[in-house]
C-alpha cells in the first residue's frame, strides 16, 4: 500500500491592496485557511494610510507584504507577479474572498490535466455584508462559461478573475497584465491567452466572491461618471 502523500505544485497568490482595511483581514484569512500545503502569499500594498498596515504586520509570519507607491492596481499585480515563484498563480483583489477548498480543487485539476495552462470557476458577487447579489449576472455568466465558447469571449467577458489561475510559464510567452488598463487587463488577458490557442480548463463549482461596495473602485469609477453628467 502506497502511503505517498502527492506533491502539490507551488501556487503564489497576489493580492494587489490600497486602504481597503475594512474587508483585507477576511481576504487574507480566506487565503490562509485554505491550509493549500504549497502556497506563496504575497500581499503588494501600495501605501495603505488606514488600518491596513496593521493587519499585515499582525500576518507577517504566514505571508510576505511590501507598502510602498505603485502605479495602481496592474503595477502592483505585475509586482507580483514578477517576483512569485510558483508554478501556479493567480491574483485575489483585497475585498475578494476564496472559498474553502479552492486551490486543493485548482491544483489537482493542473495535476490531473499537464496540458492546461489555464482553468477558471465559478464566481459570486457579494456586497459588503457578505449577502449574494446580481445573481442574474452570474447566471449569466455561468451559462457562457459552461459552453466556453472563444468567439463569445471576443464579444463578452464571462471569465470570472478571482476563481481564475494559470500556469506561470505561459508569462514567458505571453508577458503580463497591460498597466495601461486599469479595469479590463484582466479581461484583456484572458483574451491574449484565447486567441493564442490556449483553452481553459473548467473547474466545477464556485471558486471565489467578488465584492461590490461603494469604495471599490468599479463603484467609484460609476459614480464618477454619473456626477459628470
Amino acid at each position: 500500500m502506497n502511503n505517498t502523500s502527492p506533491t502539490y505544485p507551488k501556487i503564489s497568490l497576489i493580492t494587489p491592496s490600497l486602504n481597503q482595511g475594512q474587508f483585507i483581514e477576511a481576504t487574507i484569512r480566506s487565503v490562509l485557511s485554505q491550509n493549500y500545503p504549497n502556497l506563496e502569499y504575497l500581499v503588494m500594498d501600495g501605501g495603505s494610510f488606514d488600518n491596513t498596515i496593521d493587519v499585515l504586520k499582525h500576518y507577517s509570519s504566514q505571508l510576505q507584504w511590501v507598502s510602498e507607491k505603485d502605479k495602481g492596481q496592474t503595477d502592483a499585480i505585475n509586482k507580483g507577479l514578477r517576483i512569485a515563484s510558483g508554478e501556479i498563480v493567480a491574483y485575489l483583489n483585497a475585498d475578494d474572498l476564496l472559498l474553502p477548498g479552492t486551490l486543493l480543487k485548482i491544483a489537482q485539476l493542473f495535476m490531473e490535466h499537464p496540458q492546461t495552462m489555464w482553468v477558471t470557476g465559478q464566481c459570486r458577487i457579494i456586497d459588503e455584508n457578505n449577502r449574494e447579489i446580481r445573481k442574474l449576472i452570474t447566471a449569466y455568466k455561468n451559462l457562457w462559461l459552461r459552453l466556453s465558447h472563444r468567439s463569445i469571449l471576443l464579444i463578452t467577458d464571462y471569465i470570472s478573475q478571482p476563481a481564475t489561475f494559470w500556469r506561470a510559464n505561459l508569462m514567458s510567452e505571453m508577458g503580463y497584465l497591460d498597466e495601461s488598463l486599469h479595469y479590463a487587463m484582466d479581461y484583456e488577458y484572458f483574451l491574449r491567452l484565447a486567441m493564442k490557442g490556449y483553452h481553459f480548463q473548467y473547474c466545477p463549482g464556485i471558486l471565489a466572491d467578488f465584492r461590490v461596495h461603494a469604495e471599490s473602485k468599479s463603484q467609484r469609477e460609476t459614480k464618477t461618471q454619473k456626477d459628470e453628467m
